[in-house]
């Protein structure tokens, strides 16, 4: 791979650059791994030294408090300030209060507060006296709050108290009755938390002693708030500072109890030493390096010296083609060996082109013979291929016509094919049809002959019915004479006489019903009359259409027989246009090879012509090139 800038530089410089990686990389990568694991050693020291600082500020302020705790819980419990509350005396408890006070420095002032509150008894009358009339506050204080729940707080530590006038940490305990256990009231002792600043002053002595002057101790509760700061009210910033911090945990219960110990420090002056390292160790490897470059320049110009004489010899047997030149070069080195290779190879160089130069001319003389031949076959193919391709666009027309043709012949084949289905079925209809119009005919006459004897049956009818209305116009003249007997028989002939009359109401219904049969089987016989004449015509017509059957069936038939002829003649004319298609591709198909095989005689011709051409230029160059060199 050819590298942007490496690629661009001579062998000179890029002796000097590899020499100079080779000696400056591992002296570079040797110098940052001891620096970077000398940084990481020095930064755990530091973090060692203030994790350990963090550590014991922690230890002392947790020990000083869990004393302070357990001292003022014992306070609470003695006899006399139990006594004093009891009585409300408190003499003794003023005293007692003033003695711990006198004993035990770290503490600025013991109050005694009553369960309202009010303090009762002091380390000091002046203390007494500035808590009077602060009942409502200290009631609300959140050290008397947890006085009365039996724990203590450091709510409070982080403002100043307006009592003591300074930060105080305020432990108070409940004073409860030896017997029954009742809280009579709460004892406050009251830390000057201005004592942690003698507790730090051993490790800020260190500190100093280390030359490190930004070192500072930080107390801080649980929610971040600054509790102690051993730089005092107008504490620096300390941007990026290194810092470590330990919390104070539940092992030992005190009131600081989740309090963060924090030790810090400026970064630049902690790592002042590891920086100063830093420098030194660049500046040694900078001159290391600037030494190893002047090295590799002196070698790099010692091996490149001869190879540029080399070089030069080269450029003027390329530029002027004259192989009479050797190169002066006295070295027993491999730059030496390689001079010596160098003039045998041009001895060789010099035989080869005088051999050269005489084969190229037999090459250029084949070349222009080779040339001569493929030119005539090339113009020979030329028009055996026009002809070839003329008689290929004809055989394709004739093809095309052919498929035309083929697609006609099918087409008139499928035509014909329907047409001899339909005259068959035209011939089966009409056989049909006369068979139908043979069975009508039959059932006309039938139909004939029943309506004939209907119209017997109901003149038959009529006779009965005139006989029956003659007997009716008897039945009504009998009834009439018997009711005129009736009449003339008088009492007697009565019932007669209503027998008479039912008869002749009966006589009277007949000749009705008679007529009105008389007359239905009036319309029936003009109806049969009627039916009978269209029967006949129908008859006629039966006869007539029966005849026109007969004479169409013999024409569909004749129809049929002559489909069927063009039929025979249209499969034969399709067999022999599919026959002459057939033929027609086979010889286009030999055509079409034909064409593929003169194309690819003339592929093969061109591939030769650029072979010979390639042959004729490789020549030309074969004769520049051995007449470029002097032998």
């Amino acid at each position: 791979m050819r590298l942007p800038l490496i690629g661009t530089l001579k062998l000179r410089g890029r002796l000097t650059l590899y020499v100079t990686l080779l000696a400056v990389a591992p002296l570079f990568i040797s110098t940052w791994l001891g620096v970077s694991i000398t940084q990481e050693m020095m930064q755990e020291q530091v973090h060692e030294m203030l994790r350990i600082e963090a550590e014991g500020l922690k230890d002392l302020v947790e020990a000083s408090l869990a004393e302070r705790e357990t001292s003022v819980r014992s306070w609470a419990e003695d006899a006399l300030l139990r006594e004093s509350l009891q009585r409300n005396s408190y003499a003794l408890s003023d005293a007692v209060l003033s003695r711990l006070q006198l004993r035990y420095t770290t503490f600025t002032g013991l109050v005694l507060f009553t369960e309202d509150g009010k303090a009762v008894s002091a380390s000091t009358p002046a203390l007494r006296e500035s808590f009077e009339g602060q009942e409502a506050a200290v009631r609300d204080a959140p050290w008397f709050k947890a006085a009365q729940q039996g724990r203590f707080t450091s709510a409070t530590l982080t403002q100043e108290d307006p009592v003591f006038g300074m930060q105080v940490l305020h432990l108070a305990a409940p004073v409860m009755e030896s017997r029954g256990g009742r809280r009579m009231g709460v004892l406050l002792a009251a830390y000057d938390w201005g004592q942690v600043g003698e507790v730090v002053k051993a490790a800020l002595a260190r500190a100093r002693s280390r030359k490190n002057e930004s070192f500072a101790l930080e107390v801080r509760n649980g929610a971040g708030s600054v509790l102690f700061d051993s730089r005092g009210e107008k504490a620096w910033s300390i941007p990026n500072a290194v810092a470590v911090e330990a919390i104070n945990g539940p092992e030992i219960p005190d009131v600081g109890d989740g309090w963060r110990f924090v030790a810090l420090s400026d970064p630049e002056e902690v790592y002042a030493t590891m920086n100063k390292l830093r420098a030194g160790t660049a500046a040694g490897v900078m001159a290391a390096a600037a030494l190893a470059i002047l090295a590799a320049l002196l070698l790099s110009r010692g091996i490149t010296a001869p190879i540029t004489r080399l070089s030069q010899v080269v450029r003027r047997i390329v530029q002027e083609g004259d192989l009479t030149q050797k190169p002066d070069v006295r070295s027993d080195d491999e730059v030496g060996e390689l001079a010596r290779s160098f003039v045998q190879l041009v001895d060789h160089l010099r035989e080869t082109t005088e051999s050269l130069q005489r084969g190229t001319q037999v090459l250029t003389d084949t070349v222009a013979e080779l040339t001569r031949a493929a030119e005539q076959e090339e113009s020979n193919l030329t028009r055996q291929a026009a002809a070839l391709q003329q008689t290929q666009v004809t055989a394709q027309e004739i093809k095309q016509t052919s498929e035309v043709a083929a697609d006609r012949a099918a087409a008139v084949l499928m035509v014909a094919s329907r047409a001899e289905e339909l005259g068959q079925g035209g011939v089966r209809a009409l056989a049909e049809s006369m068979n139908g119009f043979q069975t009508l005919r039959d059932q006309v006459n039938e139909m004939s002959e029943q309506i004939s004897g209907l119209n017997e049956r109901a003149q038959r009818i009529g006779g009965i019915t005139l006989t029956v209305k003659g007997l009716a116009d008897r039945s009504n003249m009998l009834a009439l004479n018997a009711a005129i007997e009736a009449v003339r028989s008088g009492e007697h002939g009565k019932g007669f006489g209503i027998v008479a009359k039912e008869i002749r109401t009966l006589a009277n219904q007949s000749i009705q019903s008679t007529g009105q049969v008389g007359g239905l089987l009036e319309d029936i016989t003009q109806a049969i009359h009627k039916t009978v004449e269209l029967s006949e015509q129908g008859k006629l017509r039966m006869e007539a259409g029966l005849t026109q059957a007969r004479t169409s069936g013999e024409s569909i038939e004749a129809l049929s027989g002559i489909v069927q002829d063009n039929m025979n003649a249209v499969r034969q004319i399709s067999n022999a246009v599919s026959q002459q298609n057939a033929g027609i591709n086979e010889i286009f198909g030999a055509l079409t090879d034909l064409s593929s095989l003169m194309h690819d005689t003339m592929v093969g011709l061109q591939a030769t012509q650029r072979v010979s051409q390639s042959l004729r230029e490789v020549a030309e160059q074969m004769q520049h090139v051995a007449r470029s060199y002097r032998v």
